[in-house]
């Protein structure tokens, strides 16, 4: 009796949990009507923004919408600078991140045309004055394909290392030949990398014999008619551009990497909408590059993107790719997080850019309403908000076994008062030990995550992953002290 009570207690809380989560998170977007007009869905956006806002304390939010090629709507939300109460606007430049590297993409395409460059040969024929370090991996697989497509074995590298406005900094080359290790065989599969984008970024500067960032305002960003966009981070474009904040809200002061080409782009919302147009064959009246390249940085590269298979489908030229038709790219870094979603072939497009680390589930709720007000095919990016969910199903169950145990150990006590015994290890306490195991397993665990300076878990689902250490840890003491009382 008392196992089945139990069963459907956790089963309940369990349910409960997840439903109230998926009404809130999920079911609030599918309201959305194909026959909405502009003004209707916009309506909706305003309400639903303002919520999630709200919902995951998150400070500045500027969104645009693009149809049949034309910028439809732009609005901003909330605050650039929240002591201050500066507002956002949209007018206003934030840092966009990894978007650049879709930037950086069409600079190198752009390069392959004038037939300055061929993608498929060594990029050590394009470095000059650059050498790889020692690396046990043959460095001649690393070509400017498997840089654009992310495949070239390059790392990561340090996305939390970053430098003051006004402060020293390293050259391009001295960060590089710290970080552009190899460390799997170039070709062998899909690995996101800063890194090769930054490779990118010398090439273009070796090639051309000028600073990137100028190379890019003169060539692909004054083309496009991205006036209010830079490479450059001069310290009066840094002054205006809002504050990002970090997954604990606090502040983030201005700073600057050494290279840019892989997440260095200050732009607005409204130019990364014009680069999204610029995209789309159709109605794009840009001569930077033919249709055809166009359409190459659109041709799927690699189809196994490891963890990012949950949300995209494949990885061509500094674009991810979804449904054969959607064209997409985020950007995260520290205080900052953005998106675009494109469909070349319809003319649409959504951009919305961020000054909070805390905004994925935002940007997954927004995604998925846009995309039924579209009747277009739901982002993946939408799995994000049933990770929520499920997430939060997790918590009940969590919830659910502390309760049980609570009242369990309390009836006990009650009954047979406190008392603390050691344990010994023998057969007759072998429950007693597993639940000790348990215990310090998961205080190590939650250690480990407090310690680290970015998790992943905590990026994609904010707030709930709190809830999720902080019901971890209630378990983990309940059980610490359960497994040392008399029974």
């Amino acid at each position: 009796m008392k196992k089945t009570m139990g069963i459907l207690i956790i089963t309940g809380i369990t349910i409960g949990f997840f439903v109230l989560s998926y009404i809130d998170l999920y079911l609030a977007d599918s309201i959305v009507n194909e026959d909405w007009l502009l003004e209707q869905f916009t309506d909706h956006l305003d309400c639903r923004i303002q919520k999630l806002m709200r919902q995951f304390t998150i400070s500045g939010v500027n969104i645009a919408l693009v149809r049949n090629g034309q910028i439809v709507y732009t609005m901003a939300y909330g605050y650039a600078d929240k002591e201050s109460r500066r507002k956002m606007a949209v007018e206003l430049p934030v840092r966009v991140q990894s978007i650049s590297k879709s930037v950086t993409a069409w600079a190198v395409m752009k390069l392959a045309e004038e037939n300055k460059i061929n993608l498929d040969e060594p990029v050590s024929k394009y470095l000059k004055d650059w050498e790889f370090p020692d690396s046990t991996y043959n460095t001649e697989g690393i070509t400017i394909r498997r840089l654009l497509s992310h495949t070239a074995g390059l790392p990561l590298g340090n996305i939390l290392e970053f430098y003051s406005p006004d402060g020293p900094i390293p050259s391009l080359s001295d960060s590089l030949s710290k970080t552009a290790f190899p460390f799997q065989k170039p070709g062998k599969g899909f690995s996101y990398s800063n890194v090769g984008y930054n490779l990118l970024e010398l090439i273009i500067e070796q090639i051309t014999g000028r600073e990137f960032a100028e190379y890019m305002e003169d060539e692909i960003l004054v083309p496009l008619n991205m006036l209010h966009s830079s490479f450059k981070w001069d310290i009066e474009t840094l002054a205006v551009s809002p504050l990002g904040y970090t997954l604990k809200g606090k502040a983030v002061p201005h700073y600057r990497y050494p290279e840019k080409a892989s997440g260095g782009l200050i732009s607005t919302v409204e130019d990364i909408a014009r680069f999204c147009i610029a995209g789309m064959n159709n109605y794009s009246k840009q001569n930077i590059l033919t249709p055809y390249s166009v359409e190459q940085l659109y041709s799927p590269q690699v189809n196994k993107l490891g963890i990012y298979n949950l949300v995209f489908e494949a990885y061509g030229f500094g674009y991810y790719l979804e449904h054969r038709l959607a064209v997409s790219h985020g950007g995260q870094g520290t205080g900052w997080m953005s998106h675009f979603h494109s469909i070349p072939g319809t003319g649409d497009a959504i951009i919305i850019l961020t000054n909070s680390q805390r905004s994925w589930p935002l940007i997954s709720s927004v995604l998925k309403g846009w995309a039924r007000w579209r009747g277009l095919p739901v982002s993946g990016m939408a799995r994000i908000i049933l990770g929520q969910c499920f997430l939060w199903a997790l918590i009940g169950i969590i919830v659910a076994v502390i309760t049980l145990k609570a009242v369990n150990t309390g009836i006990y006590v009650i009954n047979n008062g406190l008392r603390f015994i050691p344990i010994n290890f023998k057969l007759t306490n072998i429950s007693r030990i597993i639940q000790l195991g348990v215990s310090i397993s998961l205080c190590a665990g939650l250690l480990c995550c407090v310690s680290r300076p970015y998790l992943f878990l905590t990026s994609v689902f904010p707030g709930v992953s709190e809830w999720f250490g902080r019901s971890t840890a209630v378990l983990a003491i309940l059980l610490f002290i359960k497994s040392f009382i008399s029974k």
